[in-house]
């Protein structure tokens, strides 16, 4: 399967080769100082000036695999330094989650108007005429933005006949919808950790591959080779992920090689989430006790309201996530399981340690860290045996990957349950949308409305941990919805529900 780019390729060598050492080592500390030398394997460098400076990006990565935070810049410090620490058989993580890689940030310019070369010294000089600061003049034949004087307005970019002015945003900042990404004293992308709300969508947008999230994958291993009961609770994106021809019971197949010993359908949580927001909304917006009801599913979209919107807080529903609502399904049958999300979303890695939820969800891993999993182990999915799986889940739970599909399973279950009740439905896909519609929320505009947010712009299947494009995902998932044999899930599941949520 053909991936999305070559930052993608090398993040995956990064996670294989992690994994191999995870799986075949006893004495990991060696082989990881080796990691960098066989990702760059020769003196010619593939992407860099240089191959010292492509190992060095590679080093950190393997930190961050590691669940390590970045080594300084000013001590000289091993690849390894801390590994003892983070050889374990538990979750680990050395806060924050997202991470700028120094040496891999290329100091993109943020927000500045530079002449190409496809200016042609017009007689009209439409840009110097449009320009209110007198920041542009002609230096031999050719229009030249003096950067000290611009306003970064973009007038001469709109009078220009021939497009010739170009507008230089840093992907990163570009893709964060709460602003948190700003330039340090050296040029470099730098991230607000007071604003961010890991959605990673800045690591998603950078070219360069500078923006790193940390993994669990090594620590997950580690639980699988000492016969812990691992179990897989896997979000519903998945479906297509790794191939038209990988079918669930293919891809159960794969996780059971892998040392897991069962696989869940985390949209089966969705199907006790939709209804218990279902009966929500019609005890306590219809009936006026609230003025709306956030979705909350998405912990980006939450973590959102909460710094940006608290006295919004209240009104994100509590009702448990379908990752949390599965994990203690799964526990209240086995109890001695070590519960292991698998989903698109690195936002959920943070949701998984808080407080209320870290006893039921013991890891989470992206698409891309499975596939490196895959990959390691040498598993061929397509050529595996297909093995029965239990399908409980419905087409409302199954639709929570896309954009919507959250508020539409809840609208589902709401004409199913209470066929007489108006249901007013609002959506936001990306964190810059999700902004306003909590504005328009705050000034009173949607009162009476269900509101769903998703920090990721066309839901969990562009999620930064997924593999294919978001377009063909969600085609493969709206399928997967449209031939479940169930729409929606029957109301007796909210006795579940009720159990779940008094879970400690």
């Amino acid at each position: 399967m053909k991936s999305q780019s070559v930052v993608t390729d090398l993040r995956k060598q990064v996670f294989t080769e992690v994994a191999r050492v995870a799986y075949e080592s006893d004495n990991p500390a060696g082989e990881l100082e080796e990691i960098p030398f066989k990702i760059t394997p020769d003196e010619v460098p593939r992407y860099r000036e240089s191959i010292y400076r492509e190992r060095q990006i590679a080093s950190e990565r393997v930190r961050l695999a590691m669940g390590l935070s970045l080594r300084p810049e000013n001590k000289p410090v091993h690849i390894t330094a801390g590994v003892d620490k983070s050889t374990i058989a538990d979750k680990y993580y050395e806060p924050p989650l997202m991470q700028v890689i120094p040496s891999a940030c290329d100091k993109c310019p943020d927000n500045e108007y530079v002449v190409s070369d496809q200016c042609r010294g017009c007689v009209a000089h439409s840009c110097i005429k449009s320009c209110p600061r007198n920041a542009i003049s002609i230096v031999n034949g050719k229009s030249v933005i003096d950067q000290s004087k611009c306003v970064k307005c973009g007038k001469c970019k709109a009078a220009c006949p021939y497009d010739a002015i170009a507008r230089h945003v840093r992907p990163c900042a570009a893709a964060c919808g709460v602003k948190a990404i700003s330039t340090d004293a050296f040029g470099r992308a730098h991230i607000d950790n007071e604003k961010c709300v890991a959605c990673g969508q800045c690591m998603s947008a950078c070219p360069f591959g500078a923006i790193a999230d940390k993994s669990q994958i090594f620590q997950l291993i580690q639980a699988i080779k000492q016969g812990d009961e691992v179990v897989s609770a896997v979000a519903p994106a998945i479906i297509g992920q790794f191939g038209d021809k990988v079918t669930p019971g293919k891809m159960k197949s794969a996780l059971l090689a892998l040392g897991f010993k069962d696989v869940y359908e985390v949209a089966v949580g969705a199907d006790v989430g939709c209804i218990a927001e279902a009966h929500h909304y019609v005890n306590a917006v219809t009936t006026g006790k609230l003025p709306f009801l956030f979705t909350s599913c998405c912990p980006a979209w939450a973590v959102l309201v909460k710094k940006q919107f608290p006295d919004l807080a209240s009104e994100v529903s509590e009702e448990l996530t379908p990752m949390v609502a599965t994990a203690r399904s799964i526990k209240v049958n086995r109890p001695n399981a070590r519960v292991v999300f698998i989903g698109p979303c690195a936002a959920k890695k943070l949701e998984a340690s808080r407080r209320t939820v870290r006893s039921h969800v013991d890891f989470v891993i992206t698409f891309e860290e499975l596939a490196g999993m895959f990959e390691a182990k040498g598993l061929n999915l397509e050529e595996l045996e297909e093995l029965p799986v239990r399908i409980k889940a419905t087409g409302a739970g199954r639709g929570y990957a896309c954009a919507g599909g959250v508020a539409s399973a809840i609208e589902n279950c709401i004409n199913e349950y209470y066929p007489d009740t108006e249901v007013k439905i609002k959506h936001a896909e990306g964190l810059a949308d999700c902004k306003k519609i909590l504005s328009l929320a705050k000034a009173g505009k949607l009162n009476g409305y269900l509101i769903e947010g998703m920090g990721c712009p066309g839901g969990c299947v562009a999620g930064v941990g997924t593999i294919i494009p978001p377009d063909r995902a969600k085609t493969v998932v709206e399928s997967t919805v449209n031939q479940s044999e169930v729409k929606v899930p029957p109301k007796d599941l909210e006795n579940l529900a009720e159990q779940l949520s008094k879970m400690n």
